[in-house]
């Protein structure tokens, strides 16, 4: 019997099972070799095999130049309109014996206001009427005097002297009749004394400093204020830096607190020529339309206004790639082959990436992905 030690048989074990484990080993080589890789590196560039899997999970597109506007915000308010504001001033001085509206009213065109018992209105249509009757007296004794001349007998200097008074009294007239049309009242009836005073517009009561009994003594200081608020003026302050992208004609849109979710339009009127030297700011004045009375001077406004910038070259944030301090994109040098080309950033436009320098229009950049190549 043929005995053999532990050690010898290991080796006899060895020998018969190696033939086997090479096989194997070929066997997972070849199926290997069968298997592309997602992304091939060489000399610096990406490339994607034919079969890679990456093929169907990058997006490509090329890069392109586009028209941008940048909104600009900035915060404003509401204000009346100066050229539909009215401050209604007593015509003549006297006493306040009826006070016809309240603040917040909204009036018409020659709706009475107040009435005001004034001596001074009632010498004015005292003077229209002595004026009146002076004319109609002058145009009697004219017209006399030239048929008495036609008919031989009258002197030709007693005509003329008629025609001179009368011319007289013509003017007298006219000058009554000015001064009493331009108090803008008319007489409240029964009493010469008490005037009337009447809306110059149709609008809305927007100050008021008057009050039954008062006297009106300074003819200069407002009884109140009529403002036609279909038109208003939204004052937005635009910061200085940002002052030369606001001009004339520009179209801006207003939000307001007031009224959430809802959108108003103007036209920039006019640009203030003069900064604050406060608020290092300049006021542009924005025209919205107002026929359903929803803006309210003094409320506070959000004024955006549509910027024309120079075109850019803009591509998807997920286009970008970090690298340590750097921003990358991934450029296609040719087909399926890609090089890193860093990229420097500006404002985001509508949740792009504006490219200042790194990129061409017509480049071709991994779009989305891009992070699976990095990887």
């Amino acid at each position: 019997m043929l005995f053999c030690s532990d050690k010898n048989v290991f080796r006899l074990y060895l020998v018969a099972a190696l033939p086997l484990l090479i096989a194997a080993c070929s066997h997972d080589t070849a199926g290997d070799r069968n298997i592309a890789p997602a992304v091939l590196f060489e000399h610096g560039q990406w490339r994607v095999p034919e079969k890679s899997p990456l093929r169907t999970r990058l997006k490509i597109q090329d890069v392109v130049l586009r028209d941008v506007n940048q909104p600009l915000v900035a915060p404003a308010m509401v204000e009346a309109d100066p050229a539909y504001t009215i401050n209604v001033l007593p015509p003549l001085t006297g006493r306040i014996a009826e006070l016809k509206v309240a603040l917040g009213d909204r009036v018409t065109r020659g709706q009475v206001l107040a009435v005001i018992i004034s001596g001074d209105y009632a010498q004015a249509i005292s003077d229209q009427a002595k004026a009146a009757d002076a004319l109609a007296l002058a145009k009697k004794a004219f017209e006399r005097a030239d048929a008495v001349k036609q008919a031989g007998g009258a002197a030709e200097k007693d005509l003329e002297g008629a025609r001179s008074t009368f011319a007289q009294a013509q003017a007298e007239y006219a000058r009554a009749q000015t001064h009493l049309a331009s108090l803008g009242a008319s007489t409240a009836k029964g009493d010469m004394r008490r005037m009337q005073v009447l809306s110059p517009t149709d609008g809305s009561i927007t100050a008021l400093s008057a009050a039954a009994g008062a006297f009106a003594n300074d003819p200069n200081a407002a009884l109140m204020t009529v403002t036609d608020l279909d038109h208003v003026w939204v004052t937005a302050n635009v910061a200085e830096n940002e002052a030369r992208m606001v001009a004339p004609r520009q179209p801006v849109d207003v939000t307001l607190p007031a009224w959430p979710g809802r959108e108003f339009h103007g036209t920039v009127q006019s640009v203030s020529a003069v900064l604050d030297a406060d608020s290092r700011r300049i006021k542009a004045r924005i025209a919205v339309p107002n026929q359903d009375a929803a803006l309210k001077p003094n409320m506070f406004a959000t004024a955006t206004f549509q910027v024309p910038r120079p075109r850019a070259l803009l591509v998807p944030q997920s286009a970008l790639l970090m690298n340590n301090d750097n921003v990358t994109v991934l450029v296609e040098v040719s087909p399926w082959v890609f090089e890193r080309r860093a990229v420097e950033l500006g404002d985001d436009v509508d949740n792009q990436a504006r490219i200042t320098k790194g990129l061409r229009p017509g480049d071709r950049i991994v779009a989305a992905g891009g992070v699976l190549i990095n990887d």
